[in-house]
């Protein structure tokens, strides 16, 4: 691997260990194998930048985890809820084998309130969640997905993403199970209805 390669993986591993506040460049530096802090500079530009670029590559790792995982919930006589309740159940399991990963990712968006930089990364990052979490959920390639897609479904399922992630890092012991969400979801979209009838009745 090259330099700049090496410092992913060096960024990447102190932030499964470390997390992200305490990693210092000189901790990348020496988990790079010791490539020079100045390289930091040349390759990204900054520390935040390398971080982040570190954070989403392990995320987009995951996904395609994920969307391997969910390849066999696709055969036929699974049902839409059978899918879904599994991608949770995957979703899930991730935030306990992975959790410094996305205990990281929650720190970053705490720094990032502090650095313009970091939020244009970190918006980046989540325009790209939302597309390939639309992706999951439809059954496609990104590629395919279209922009109001990615803005409704995908945005809306990375907001109960986060949601869930955050009560799963703060009381695992009392956050939702997968069933418990797709349960919750179903109560909701009985709650809100599909809109059409609502508009019918607006204009009757």
């Amino acid at each position: 691997m090259g330099n700049r390669e090496d410092l992913l993986a060096g960024a990447r591993r102190c932030l499964e260990e470390k997390g992200w506040a305490r990693t210092s460049v000189r901790d990348i530096s020496a988990a790079a194998g010791g490539v020079s802090m100045a390289a930091i500079g040349y390759h990204f530009g900054s520390r935040e930048a390398l971080l982040t670029a570190a954070l989403i590559e392990a995320i987009d790792d995951w996904a395609t985890r994920l969307g391997r995982a969910l390849s066999s919930f696709g055969e036929p006589g699974g049902t839409p809820g059978e899918r879904y309740e599994a991608m949770w159940a995957a979703i899930i399991e991730s935030f306990e084998t992975d959790r410094t990963l996305w205990a990281a990712s929650v720190e970053a968006l705490v720094q990032a309130e502090h650095s313009q930089d970091l939020r244009h990364y970190l918006a980046g990052g989540q325009a790209q969640g939302r597309r390939g979490l639309a992706a999951v959920m439809c059954g496609r390639s990104e590629e395919e997905v279209d922009d109001v897609t990615v803005r409704t479904l995908g945005a809306t399922q990375m907001a109960l993403f986060t949601g869930v992630m955050t009560q799963w890092l703060t009381d695992p012991g009392s956050a939702p199970t997968a069933s418990e969400i797709v349960s919750g979801v179903r109560a909701l979209a009985g709650t809100v209805g599909s809109g059409t009838d609502e508009r019918s009745a607006a204009g009757d």
